[in-house]
């Protein structure tokens, strides 16, 4: 077998050769110059002449390749039989028989997927590598797949081959996938810390229909912060919130975890939406300045048939009429919270019966392509033709959106749906008002009308005289520490009676413990011991309202 006609076509040979014939003349001339030493010539400090270099071409290929320490392998023609395997393969994968076709004798090629990739080697006459393919005993290999000219063995002259050179990258490819599975496991973790932070099961009040999603990004991609919550208020009214907290890792869903515990508290108070957005801008400075936090805040009000909002640097909410019309609540926002020096704004926008709203993390419409505004419009039309429960309209703004697992951003929706109500579903659901005028003179007509109101949606008789008294401690309260205007409120939903009273005086009611010898001071107790639950808040323009709640029996 004739190995010096190959040696010429291996990688660089050509190159090296060029080199040495260019610097050819310089060992000859130093040697003709050197004579040799003589015992009347006396030693001198002359170093001893190198020996000459070989030429490249003296050297044979079975040589040079056999000392390689590398697994190397030498195929010709099309059905790649076996011309040279070198030591470093033999000790790899074994000795292998000359003139066998690969695809018999040689698995591992098999195994690293090479006989498809050699044949393109063939036809293209280009080296062709993979990276990092592993075999059956574990190792990992890159290998390079080189044409070769014609040459062989003796009757296969004429046959072009390919030079196989593999690397042997077990340890960097475990080093890697360590690395992979260390990265798999942090963000494991960063997922399940912020699905551990967000709601486990969504609130549902009785006059909304909720449903939310929330998909980390890709594999590639570290989580976020996106959050969303659902908070009832009380007096059938209810906190919408969502938020993203801008950052990656456990650090941001450690973020978002304290921001959403704070809201929750924040809403407890019965604030606008503004000035719990103002309490979180000085909040989320104080837990992390680096970390800018959105957020929009939202509350429902049966009563009123809007949403309040206010959002401290987050996309606008969108609501979707029964008819398809899609309205943007577009003012006020101010700065992401967390900047400071910014005082916060409500603003309103109608949530009639039958309607839709979404509120949305900027995952699901920002594109690395477009403007953001074009996402946002492309969610208007999409949310225009979304109908079907609140999980399906979730679902199909996600798909619409073009949102797949492999997303590189956290995506988090939440859909608030309004139902309009009619047939029997409607007849659970019911309002009545009374203008309490006339002073002291109004308790004996709120008592009266409380009566028969609850006579007539046909509770219980026990429930009837519990929801009497409590109107009765409520509107005396309010005629003694209050001013006008006042008005008592009954509403009546599928699982609640809830009753309201309010007047033009901001000053919160407080319970607390009255002394035997005191002839006042008693009526919230009394409330708070009867009703499933009370509390107070100051309405839009001065004044306070005070409510009480009873679970209406099964």
């Amino acid at each position: 077998m004739n190995f010096t006609r190959w040696s010429a076509r291996l990688p660089g040979t050509q190159r090296r050769a060029a080199a040495r014939d260019e610097h050819s003349s310089v060992p000859a001339a130093r040697a003709e110059s050197v004579r040799p030493k003589t015992a009347a010539t006396p030693p001198d400090d002359t170093p001893e002449p190198s020996a000459p270099v070989p030429s490249l071409e003296a050297l044979p290929a079975r040589e040079l390749l056999g000392r390689l320490p590398a697994p190397v392998a030498l195929l010709h023609g099309p059905e790649h039989r076996i011309t040279y395997v070198n030591a470093a393969y033999t000790a790899a994968f074994g000795p292998r028989p000359c003139g066998a076709p690969a695809a018999e004798a040689m698995p591992e090629l098999t195994e690293l997927s090479l006989l498809p990739l050699m044949d393109q080697v063939l036809r293209s006459g280009t080296p062709r590598t993979v990276k990092s393919r592993k075999v059956r005993s574990g190792s990992s290999y890159t290998v390079t797949c080189t044409p070769v000219g014609p040459g062989g063995p003796e009757g296969e002259e004429g046959e072009a081959g390919v030079l196989v050179y593999a690397t042997d990258v077990t340890d960097h490819a475990e080093a890697a996938e360590r690395l992979r599975a260390s990265e798999r496991r942090h963000r494991e973790t960063a997922v399940t810390l912020q699905r551990s932070l967000l709601p486990q099961e969504l609130e549902q009040p009785d006059d909304l229909r909720i449903a939310a999603t929330y998909q980390p990004g890709g594999r590639d991609a570290a989580v976020g912060g996106d959050w969303y919550d659902v908070i009832t208020l009380g007096a059938g009214r209810t906190a919408l919130v969502i938020g993203d907290v801008m950052g990656r890792g456990v650090r941001a869903a450690a973020v978002m975890g304290q921001l959403r515990t704070a809201v929750r508290a924040y809403a407890r108070l019965d604030l606008p939406p503004h000035e719990v957005l103002q309490l979180l801008d000085v909040l989320a400075a104080e837990i992390d300045a680096s970390q800018i936090a959105t957020c929009a805040y939202a509350v429902h009000d049966p009563n009123e048939g809007h949403l309040v909002h206010a959002s401290a640097g987050h996309l606008p909410i969108l609501v979707r009429d029964e008819d398809g019309t899609v309205h943007r609540a577009e003012e006020p926002t101010g700065p992401p919270l967390g900047t400071g020096g910014w005082v916060h704004t409500s603003g309103t926008i109608p949530l009639p019966p039958g309607s839709t709203a979404v509120l949305y993390t900027d995952g699901l419409v920002e594109r690395r392509s477009e403007d953001i505004d074009e996402g946002v419009a492309a969610l208007e039309r999409a949310l225009a033709g979304a109908k079907g429960s609140p999980q399906v309209v979730c679902d199909r703004l996600v798909r619409s959106l073009g949102v797949t697992a492999e997303h590189d951003d956290d995506v988090a929706v939440l859909v608030v749906q309004h139902p309009a109500r009619t047939g029997t579903s409607a007849e659970l659901f019911h309002n009545a008002s009374l203008e309490l005028l006339g002073g002291i003179e109004a308790a004996p007509r709120a008592r009266a009308f409380a009566t028969g109101v609850l006579a007539s949606w046909r509770f219980p008789m026990e429930l009837c005289d519990l929801g009497v008294l409590a109107v009765s401690e409520l509107v005396a309260n309010s005629l003694q520490h209050g001013t006008p205007p006042m008005r008592l409120g009954l509403r009546r939903t599928d699982r609640r009676l809830v009753i309201e009273v309010t007047d033009g005086d901001d000053h919160l009611p407080r319970r607390r413990r009255a002394e035997p010898a005191d002839e006042t001071g008693r009526g919230i107790s009394i409330v708070a011991t009867i009703a499933s639950s009370w509390g107070s808040r100051r309405t839009p323009g001065g004044g306070k309202a005070v409510w009480c709640e009873f679970a209406l029996p099964d």
